[in-house]
């Protein structure tokens, strides 16, 4: 994470990841708790095929007191990407994709890669755990980046 990033201030922030089921649901979860209405928060997935959220990202959220069972999962097409001050890509399919959509715009793009718990196997607990990684991951970069 750049120094531009943390001292940009962003009125908008868009997390994008393949399928908006588990990376950047989480993340526009996590950053609408810690940052409420002072920045606009959304999440897409730029596959064509987008998933319904992952029962484990929503157990996960739940533990800590947030609801993910009302997000919708969105396309790339559904917004307009280049709109957002910084948009952050959780997957690298994500950021080539994301880059070449905003190619000539002043959007942020920035890239933390993040695993995909969902490729999980064993346990529930073993897959719980997975999602509860990066769900702190994802919560330590947001709160250093996005905290004001």
């Amino acid at each position: 994470m750049g120094e531009d990033i943390k001292e940009m201030n962003p009125d908008s922030v868009l997390f994008v990841c393949n399928y908006n089921s588990v990376r950047s649901p989480m993340a526009e979860c996590i950053a609408k708790n810690i940052v409420g209405s002072q920045i606009y928060v959304d999440s897409i997935g730029i596959m064509d095929n987008l998933l319904e959220v992952n029962p484990f990202a929503a157990s996960i959220m739940e533990e800590a007191g947030l609801d993910l069972s009302n997000h919708n999962p969105k396309h790339f097409k559904d917004l307009n990407v280049s709109a957002f001050d910084l948009v952050i890509a959780l997957s690298h399919e994500a950021e080539e994709k994301i880059r070449e959509h905003t190619r000539g715009f002043d959007t942020l793009v920035t890239y933390w890669p993040t695993s995909d718990p969902s490729a999980t196997t064993g346990s529930r607990e073993n897959i719980l755990s997975a999602f509860r990684i990066v769900s702190e991951e994802l919560k330590e970069k947001i709160t250093e980046v996005l905290k004001q």
